[in-house]
């Protein structure tokens, strides 16, 4: 019994012992709590005081715009929001374009024997001079079409002449790949025509260009392209033009042009890319298309004059490199032309004789040109260019093909040209620029420091 009286108080007594040091330890702990609810609450507390008195604040604004949204439910406004009022945002772009040329020749007795130049096949003018400055409007007319005018001003025989270069529509998600452009555009002929000069890789056109287009074509009438659905980029073309420019003009007809072309391209890893294009123009029944007259006896301006049919054909290839694909800091673009024109007609000479001088004539002329454009810094741009043509004309009277210069006195056109171009950005550029002519009977070195200023916006560049 004593035994058992023991062990229950010595029970009790650790029973006891550790409710004591339970209790010690919760203390602390039940404080902390406490303390956490009290500033969590305290937090909520100010959060609820903020959200209210900002509920407050825009209560008066709120007000207003209900009442505004009242007045024009009921009062219907007969003029309507600004944002409404003009649609019409289109993205302008004017192109700047100076240059100083010096010729070792006298530029106004130039020529491409073989060739008939046309209005602006000249080397331009010696000395400072304005270039070809271009005023550009562009935009969406409506989820349908998109519209684009381009006005060239430039100067001609000490007059400032404004021409409309392009106004054209173009369609736009007609899908299946079709697209249809209507006006006056660029003929998708060869790579560089399509493009505008100041886009170009060199102040001046190609030989080639020069002698059968006068630099460029642009004519009058539809273009029809289509986009196959293949991994290889396929696109086929074709335009029905109105024939009233050079090199078809006179033409009367309705369509007195037509062009096919078709490009075909793809890339080969991610860091080169190529595309070759073959296309063919052709106009039939051309009425008087005269070229560069020039003094006979001091007395009239002979003029030669083209009547009858032409048909040109072009082959063109591009290649281009950038490393990792990214063109910004460095790459390289190799581009080479070809084209081979054939006519069949006669040739008058204008204020000439009488009798006036005429001959039946064939006409069979080619040219070329390779250049290679490496832009080595980011800001930095070397290009090397080499052109060549030749002519094979018969007539009847061989006088008067040489009146007409359509004689090649012997000799192959040919130009070597070098170009440095500094382009601090995308919209500016100034190049420095030297061809080794020799197109025709005398030997010329020219130089051209060119400027070429973008302002405004200013859409990508085709490949």
């Amino acid at each position: 019994m004593r035994n058992t009286l023991l062990l229950a108080t010595i029970t009790a007594t650790l029973f006891s012992s550790t409710l004591v040091v339970a209790d010690s330890e919760i203390k602390p702990i039940q404080q902390q709590l406490d303390m956490l609810r009290t500033e969590y609450e305290q937090r909520i507390q100010a959060l609820e005081e903020q959200l209210l008195k900002t509920k407050e604040d825009s209560q008066p604004e709120q007000t207003a715009a209900r009442e505004v949204q009242s007045v024009l439910k009921h009062n219907k406004p007969s003029i309507k929001p600004p944002s409404v009022q003009s649609n019409f945002n289109p993205a302008i772009n004017l192109i700047l374009d100076g240059r100083y040329a010096n010729f070792g020749n006298d530029p106004e007795g130039y020529e491409l024997p073989g060739f008939a130049l046309g209005p602006e096949s000249g080397l331009g003018k010696k000395g400072f001079s304005v270039g070809h400055t271009e005023l550009v409007m562009s935009a969406n007319i409506d989820n349908k079409f998109y519209g684009k005018l381009t006005l060239a001003v430039a100067e001609h025989d000490r007059a400032t002449e404004v021409e409309l270069e392009e106004a054209f529509i173009q369609t736009l998600g007609l899908g299946n790949g079709l697209t249809v452009k209507g006006g006056r555009f660029f003929s998708a002929i060869g790579y560089l025509n399509k493009q505008h000069s100041h886009s170009w890789d060199f102040a001046d056109a190609p030989l080639i260009y020069r002698g059968l287009f006068g630099n460029q074509l642009n004519d009058d009438g539809v273009q029809v392209s289509y986009i196959a659905p293949t991994d290889t980029f396929l696109k086929f073309g074709a335009e029905l033009l109105s024939g009233s420019r050079f090199p078809a003009a006179g033409n009367t007809n309705d369509i007195g042009a037509w062009t096919v072309f078709t490009e075909l391209g793809g890339d080969i890893g991610i860091e080169h890319s190529w595309q070759l294009g073959l296309s063919h123009w052709q106009a039939s029944d051309i009425k008087d298309r005269q070229s560069g007259g020039h003094a006979h006896g001091g007395v009239a301006v002979e003029t030669p004059s083209f009547s009858g049919n032409s048909k040109i054909n072009a082959v063109d290839f591009v290649y281009k490199w950038a490393p990792n694909g990214n063109p910004k800091n460095q790459n390289f673009k190799l581009q080479a032309e070809y084209f081979d024109r054939k006519e069949t007609g006669t040739v008058t000479m204008l204020n000439s004789g009488p009798p006036v001088e005429k001959t039946s004539y064939e006409g069979h002329q080619k040219g070329w040109y390779a250049q290679a454009v490496y832009r080595f810094k980011p800001q930095w741009q070397a290009g090397l260019r080499y052109d060549q043509l030749s002519s094979r004309n018969k007539g009847s009277d061989t006088g008067v093909l040489g009146e007409a210069a359509l004689d090649n006195e012997g000799h192959t056109q040919k130009r070597t040209s070098v170009a440095l171009d500094w382009l601090p950005s995308e919209y500016s550029r100034v190049r420095v620029q030297f061809n080794k002519d020799d197109s025709y009977e005398n030997s010329d070195n020219q130089f051209i420091l060119q400027y070429t200023m973008s302002l405004g916006s200013h859409g990508a560049h085709p490949f």
